[in-house]
């Protein structure tokens, strides 16, 4: 039997950097809750001792498998990769 599983009706892939300059990137159903845990050591472990930390880069999915993809894609990025995509994404962002 299949586990159903709770769907939103969006999802979010982000990347965060930590005061000490690494990336994390992860997914959530609530961006701004998600931010504000792992600002108050909840949440991941990796970013536990580490923030504040900023969002960087953010994007929004209709679909649950979608966003686990992007998921998955994103932490195979190098770090080089994944400063050309904050970059670009902050670009966008500047001119809307």
């Amino acid at each position: 039997m299949r586990k159903k599983i709770k769907r939103h009706s969006l999802y979010y892939i982000y990347i965060v950097q930590c005061q000490i300059g690494t990336y994390y990137t992860g997914y959530t159903n609530n961006l701004e809750k998600r931010i504000a845990d792992h600002n108050n050591g909840h949440g991941s472990k990796y970013l536990r001792g580490k923030g504040p930390v900023k969002l960087v880069y953010a994007k929004e999915y209709k679909y649950y498998k979608n966003v686990l993809r992007a998921e998955r894609s994103l932490k195979k990025l190098t770090r080089v990769q994944k400063e050309e995509l904050i970059r670009i994404y902050a670009k966008s962002k500047k001119l809307n």
